[in-house]
């Protein structure tokens, strides 16, 4: 099969489209003919081995997964003995998670983190949802235990995940302000949120306070995102961050000083790394079902081009979903 690999840390130029083996699933595994596979912020982090400090785990000296992506939307070409709720021929969604990826014709997924596609929806759709959309679920209906008539910040909301954290925390009956730059404020507007232009307004400089402040972005401090919030409310923080040249902890930082404070006060710090199981994947196919959350795909690209396409994402400017079409 086709994938595109690497065999080092660094840019995009390591990155290379070659024919390798295709995968074999093992008891607790589904192999799946990839139709399309979206990008994510964490595949230019393992593709750089940013924050370092991330090697750790990723791979001292070279990643442990020579495929990079994620996000997987096609069709079961078998199963492992132990997987029982799809089958060969169903049309599926999911993440890969630590494995080799997505950015192929072919990849295992553990079957934990697999469930049918969405009904009615393109592959490409299904494919920008699973770690964006899951972080978004996580965040809001999980951790911050979000409810009706609450009010919600999203700070980054035009991009992958900030563009479901809007249309779930109004599907979850919040009041919703995203921020976003001039050229993003229809779409946000769109999703049904009210907007912030960082461009021309300084969101910390309101006097507006939430009950749950949401940061995609990672480029204010600690004390900025509290002053935003209710004295009793939820800051949730998901990681962000653009390539800043490879620091020690990059984005990282932040979240390690939001687990230390928050242990310290009536605000609630809830940092954390979205998991796409298959109960959270089933009910963000339920929420597109009900018209709640529709993916909003941006740009689309052929597998042999997943180079320039984790360019565009990894720029930080990036509209919503960039999706990358495997034929």
């Amino acid at each position: 099969m086709q994938a595109i690999t690497q065999d080092t840390y660094g840019s995009t130029d390591t990155l290379t489209l070659r024919d390798v083996d295709a995968p074999v699933p093992d008891a607790g595994q589904v192999l799946v003919r990839v139709r399309a596979a979206s990008v994510n912020a964490a595949d230019w982090h393992v593709m750089r081995g940013d924050p370092r400090v991330a090697r750790l785990a990723l791979g001292l000296r070279r990643p442990k997964a020579r495929i990079r992506g994620r996000d997987v939307a096609g069709v079961v070409a078998a199963v492992g003995a132990e997987v029982t709720h799809v089958q060969p021929g169903d049309e599926v969604y999911g993440e890969a998670g630590a494995a080799d990826g997505a950015f192929a014709e072919f990849a295992c997924l553990p079957a934990g983190q697999v469930a049918p596609k969405p009904a009615r929806s393109t592959f490409e759709q299904a494919a920008a949802m699973p770690l964006a959309g899951c972080t978004a679920l996580e965040g809001l209906r999980d951790h911050a235990r979000l409810t009706a008539g609450q009010r919600v910040l999203v700070n980054g909301a035009a991009g992958g995940v900030g563009t479901f954290a809007v249309q779930i925390a109004r599907a979850l009956g919040a009041e919703v302000t995203g921020v976003c730059s001039t050229r993003n404020v229809e779409l946000v507007r769109s999703l049904g949120a009210d907007v912030v232009d960082y461009t021309v307004e300084d969101v910390t400089a309101r006097t507006d306070r939430y009950d749950v402040v949401f940061d995609l972005v990672g480029n204010r401090r600690l004390r900025e995102l509290r002053g935003l919030l209710t004295d009793g409310g939820t800051l949730l923080l998901a990681g962000g961050g653009v390539w800043d040249g490879g620091s020690l902890l990059g984005p990282i930082r932040l979240l390690v000083t939001g687990a230390v404070v928050g242990r310290l006060l009536r605000q609630r710090i809830v940092t954390f790394t979205a998991t796409p199981t298959t109960e959270r994947l089933t009910a963000l196919a339920e929420l597109f079902g009900s018209g709640a959350v529709t993916p909003v795909v941006d740009r689309t690209y052929p597998l042999a081009q997943v180079p320039e396409a984790i360019r565009h994402v990894e720029t930080g400017h990036a509209r919503a979903k960039t999706v990358v079409v495997v034929p």
